[in-house]
């Protein structure tokens, strides 16, 4: 619970960063220069929770790499959905819910089934 927790609050700041100056009135009229490194500024706290998260998930076997990025692809999409619809003001349309419901069926996937065999697992 701790990892996922870890992995929704980085991807928060991932998402603000990636996508944050598309609307902060602030940023209006500044250099990209100016826009990536206040960007570089907020990613640098995504990376202080995504890497605890991920080191956390995989060293204590709770997670494989494998599933660590499918959950933090679906984590990423989560907190897009949230940030595109409150803060760009789009809608999410039925093909963008459909893929969001096959990114959760890939959890389930890649989380429901204990790796198997040399190659996988730890």
């Amino acid at each position: 619970m701790k990892t996922i927790l870890l992995l929704v609050c980085s991807n928060i700041f991932m998402t603000l960063a990636w996508y944050g100056h598309l609307k902060f009135k602030w940023l209006e009229g500044r250099s990209l220069l100016t826009v990536i490194l206040v960007s570089w500024g907020i990613a640098f706290f995504e990376y202080c929770l995504m890497v605890p998260a991920n080191r956390g998930g995989y060293l204590s076997g709770e997670f494989t790499g494998y599933q660590l990025k499918v959950i933090q692809e679906c984590i990423t999409l989560g907190v897009f959905v949230v940030f595109a619809s409150l803060v760009l003001k789009e809608r999410i349309t039925w093909n963008y819910g459909v893929s969001f419901l096959l990114m959760v069926a890939a959890v389930w996937f890649a989380t429901a089934f204990k790796p198997g065999g040399p190659a996988g697992g730890h």
